[in-house]
């Protein structure tokens, strides 16, 4: 939001560049070496200062380059900022928060406004009106003592309407970076923030009018008639051509090119008609990009090919022009009554968050942690002081008050949540959740999640090997992993709740091959399908989070090591998704099972196992992981078409260290060989190692036999011994250093892989559990 005084026209330079140092001219006085030199410093700078703050959420270094430090020398400045130059910083400047706004606009869903919870409308509501009063108040009573542009209404009413209204793009960069977004507060946040701009963008629109229509009331109507044909213009003909661009986009294929290059020019375009129809500049990229039909392909294309030019190339010159303002050797004259109007605000606005969150039943830690999440500041706020600035409404010292303020509450406050709140809390339960410890006889509850379509087959043919019964059924959740791009607001859809509101826009080709699977198999497997869309470090929260509430004891996750095939052998693709299983290895609430597929993808899905026999091998390795693999290829082994062959291997000498452990492997394999004794199609053997080499021999030579699925656990109570020597042999792999092997193409077995993690208890109570599962109920 800026206009004409931020523009300067730069004259006096007789020459672009010089010939060079050698003929005696000074290089800093020539317009293009000083705009490589102001770019790769400010670049530079930015870049190493924000890795320095960067737990303190601070802006890139524009405060260090300035008056308040470096600038401060007069030989520094007059060398890197010249008069000459100002039009490079404020120009880009301006730029760099037109293409933010447009991106935070592209990325915003403003019609998750219809979707929400009533308990994020009283949130956001009571997070606005009440420091929104409060603001007023105190401002009408120290108005007196205030400047006098200041204290007039409309700039009492700007100031006022902005401390009560959190910034949807400057809380989602924070939220994102914490890695909260999928979880309950960040959703909470996310969705109360959009329903704050839009009451935001209400406030600002009324601000606008009242302050141009100050001298002549007339400028309001006229504001306001612009501002109407403005929008008009945005609504009916440019969101209309792109809605036509996404139609005729063939799926799964990108955006062409010239529309996204003509899309960019736009920005620059709306930002020149909104200024000059008086609506601000910075408010044109904003409402164009909220048109945008977010997510792929067009606002996922915008987004990408426009954030890494913006944030890493413009916005380190917003950050240097809000920085080249702000002086805090200004700070002198009375600019006190703002600092007690603005503190007051943020202390009611935190107050009021506080107190409706704990009326909606959130936990003292969760509702103070939501308080300061809703209280952050940023760059929003700072192109606002800008904009201010242009209106004469505050003078320097005003903007430098203003500016340290919000500095200090993102600085304070980000800490301050990363403490307060742990995500992956509520996965901490003491309870039994896993296959050792279900009966046989009762439902198994199972979280199953897909990447794409790859995984289907593997899962479904999983599922049949498991060997579910009438006695004995299967609920298995299927949970869709999409990752969010082009848009911010996550989403979790429930495809049965969806079905019954008769709504059929999430129905993929997923979804329906697995309704046809569950329709063969309805007496013993139920399939409930749902679907996230987030960010990729935030997906195992919504793993988790589903198999914590559903009562599950069993996650199955994809590992995507994708194998191609090369003359009988199996190479070694990029793991797109290895942060996933790694980070629900880490949190799950249940026992983990990382499935590596290597059967080929059918056109069908009816008639998953239709061969006579399928040979499974069970690598028993010893503790509690490998007594997890054993109890589920126990089920398995009840199956007429399951041949199960069982290796245990026991070092050649004792170790008093895990001499409990192989107490417990003693116990559960006598039980298991009593139960199978009479099954012969169960085969046990027992094989003694003295290290990892021969561990690895013998594995080798079972691979001549066919095996459809290697079964094993992944690491836990595992006897050094037989490992010994292979410490080489990635022991942090999410498949342990056995299943790795395995998986890899020295191996060369065109068997699935099933590595086994049994449930860590974390040793939360179940109370604390049972209260933040009670919204799924």
């Amino acid at each position: 939001m800026a206009t004409k005084e931020n523009f300067v026209i730069c004259r006096g330079i007789a020459n672009d560049h010089a010939f060079g140092i050698f003929y005696g001219q000074n290089p800093l006085k020539y317009s293009f070496p000083l705009l490589l030199l102001e770019l790769s410093s400010i670049i530079i700078i930015s870049h190493v200062v924000r890795f320095l703050l960067k737990p303190l959420r601070q802006p890139k270094g524009g405060i260090i380059l300035g008056p308040s430090v470096l600038s401060r020398n007069k030989k520094f400045h007059s060398y890197m900022f010249p008069d000459n130059a100002d039009y490079v910083i404020k120009n880009l400047g301006v730029m760099g928060f037109m293409y933010f706004l447009f991106m935070a606009g592209v990325k915003m869903d403003l019609t998750l406004v219809r979707r929400v919870d009533k308990k994020h409308w009283y949130i956001a509501l009571v997070g606005v009106l009440v420091p929104l009063i409060g603001s007023l108040s105190i401002a009408f009573m120290v108005r007196k003592s205030l400047d006098k542009e200041l204290a007039k209404a409309s700039s009492i009413w700007g100031v006022t309407s902005s401390l009560a209204i959190t910034a949807f793009p400057v809380l989602y960069s924070i939220v994102k970076e914490l890695n909260l977004v999928s979880s309950e507060i960040g959703r909470m946040a996310l969705s109360s923030a959009v329903i704050g701009d839009v009451i935001g963008i209400t406030g600002v629109i009324i601000f606008e009018a009242t302050k141009q229509g100050e001298h002549r009331p007339i400028a309001a109507l006229f504001y306001l008639i612009s501002l109407a044909v403005f929008m008009a213009s945005i609504m009916g003909g440019v969101r209309q051509a792109m809605l036509w661009i996404v139609r005729t986009t063939p799926e799964g294929k990108p955006v062409d090119q010239i529309y996204v290059i003509v899309i960019l020019l736009s920005v620059m375009v709306s930002g020149f008609f909104a200024d000059m129809f008086g609506l601000a500049i910075a408010n044109g990229p904003l409402w164009l990009g909220l048109v945008v039909p977010d997510g792929p392909p067009l606002g996922a294309i915008l987004v990408e090919k426009s954030e890494t030019i913006a944030m890493v190339f413009l916005m380190p010159f917003s950050y240097m022009y809000v920085g080249m303002i702000t002086d805090l050797y200004s700070l002198i004259d009375d600019w006190k009554p703002l600092f007690y109007m603005v503190l007051a605000g943020y202390t009611i606005k935190m107050a009021a968050t506080l107190i409706v969150a704990r009326f909606l039943d959130l936990t003292i830690r969760d509702s103070l942690t939501l308080s300061l999440i809703m209280s952050l500041r940023g760059e929003v706020e700072l192109l606002l002081f800008l904009h201010w600035m242009d209106f004469q409404m505050i003078r320097q010292e005003h903007f430098t008050i203003l500016v340290l303020l919000t500095a200090a509450v993102t600085a304070l406050f980000t800490p301050l949540i990363s403490i307060l709140y742990d995500p992956t809390r509520p996965y901490m339960v003491n309870r039994r959740r896993n296959i050792q410890h279900t009966p046989p006889n009762t439902e198994l509850h199972i979280v199953a999640c897909i990447h794409e379509e790859e995984n289907l087959y593997g899962l479904m043919k999983l599922l049949e090997l498991s060997n579910p019964t009438v006695d004995s059924p299967f609920s298995v959740y299927t949970l869709h992993l999409i990752e969010l791009v082009g848009r911010s607001n996550p989403v979790f859809i429930d495809h049965e709740i969806e079905e019954k509101k008769d709504n059929q826009s999430h129905i993929s080709s997923i979804h329906n091959a697995l309704k046809i699977f569950q329709e063969t198999r309805a007496e013993f497997i139920k399939i409930h399908p749902f679907t996230a869309m987030t960010i990729r470090r935030s997906m195992y929260q919504n793993i988790c989070e589903l198999a914590l509430c559903k009562h599950a004891c069993l996650i199955i996750v994809p590992f995507h090591k994708k194998m191609t095939d090369n003359h009988a052998r199996t190479r070694r693709i990029k793991q797109v998704f290895q942060s996933v299983s790694s980070n629900v290895l880490a949190h799950a609430p249940c026992t983990v099972g990382i499935l590596v597929d290597r059967s080929p993808y059918p056109n069908i899905v009816n008639g998953v196992l239709r061969s006579s026999m399928h040979h499974l091998v069970v690598l028993f390795l010893g503790g509690a992981d490998a007594r997890e693999a054993l109890c589920y290829a126990d089920r398995m082994a009840g199956s007429p078409a399951i041949s199960l062959t069982v290796i245990r291997f026991l070092p050649n000498r004792d170790d008093d260290d895990t001499e409990m452990e192989k107490k417990l492997d003693d116990g559960l394999l006598t039980w298991f060989w009593v139960k199978n004794e009479g099954n012969t199609r169960v085969v046990y053997r027992e094989v003694v190692v003295k290290n990892g080499e021969e561990t690895i021999a013998a594995i080798q030579a079972i691979n001549g036999d066919c095996c459809d699925l290697w079964i094993m656990g992944r690491k836990q109570g595992i006897n050094p011994v037989l490992l010994q020597g292979l410490s080489n042999r990635s022991e942090k792999s999410e498949l342990g250093v056995i299943g790795d092997y395995i998986a890899s193409m020295d191996f060369g077995s065109r068997g699935s892989i099933l590595v086994v993690q049994q449930q860590i208890l974390r040793g939360q109570g179940p109370a604390s559990a049972f209260s933040w599962c009670k919204k799924w109920q």
